[in-house]
């Protein structure tokens, strides 16, 4: 079953992030060293590394492969940067992130899929994550000002808070809107913010208050 899914993961990376463009080799190392199906439930595993996102609890979802590599890819992070991540969800895209900066500060409004995520990090052995449960629209202001912010789910419009957390010459990639979602790149030049639409794309709303969980 390993070499299965060590397998699957190879095939991952290469059919759908290299053949899709996927070009940063500290992106496509993350990937294929990180067991993506440590991250989801036991009975899905056979399907982690299948093209497309898939449930995790309380309504949220692991994103699709190609876009946690596209999302990272475009942060053009670098081994000194310290990256504010809202939505910790599963706590994959985390983990890419951790393989690759610095420091990660890590916010999840949901408290049980905060603690899972915690847990398989823990037991991955990152000790450069910090995690905080709560409203992640308002960001992490005490360790604030970041080189990179990135937001796995989709606020109506961007909140100032992570505007404002932003180090000057700083990106932030954040899904926008209700519906009809665009993937933005912010870059922070000054007091400018220098706002790129990357593609079209569908994720779970940002939550201002944790939703009753149901599995």
């Amino acid at each position: 079953m390993t070499k299965d899914l060590e397998a699957s993961r190879e095939e991952m990376v290469e059919q759908q992030l290299i053949a899709r463009g996927v070009v940063d080799p500290q992106v496509l190392a993350a990937m294929r060293k990180i067991p993506r199906h440590l991250f989801v439930h036991e009975e899905m595993r056979s399907a982690a590394y299948l093209d497309g996102p898939l449930p995790i609890g309380a309504r949220q979802t692991i994103s699709q492969p190609f876009i946690v590599a596209y999302m990272t890819e475009f942060l053009g992070l670098m081994k000194t940067d310290n990256v504010l991540e809202i939505g910790t969800g599963s706590g994959y895209q985390t983990a890419v992130l951790a393989e690759i900066a610095a420091e990660v500060w890590t916010v999840e409004i949901i408290p049980s899929l905060a603690a899972s995520a915690r847990r398989t990090l823990e037991t991955l052995g990152y000790g450069n994550i910090r995690f905080k449960v709560g409203d992640g629209s308002g960001g992490w202001p005490e360790e604030a000002p970041f080189d990179a912010i990135i937001v796995t789910a989709a606020p109506a419009d961007i909140p100032a808070a992570l505007k404002d957390q932003l180090r000057d010459g700083g990106r932030m990639i954040v899904p926008v809107g209700r519906g009809d979602q665009r993937l933005k790149l912010i870059r922070r030049l000054g007091d400018r913010m220098i706002e790129t639409h990357l593609l079209s794309v569908r994720f779970v709303p940002l939550m201002d208050a944790a939703p009753k969980e149901n599995p």
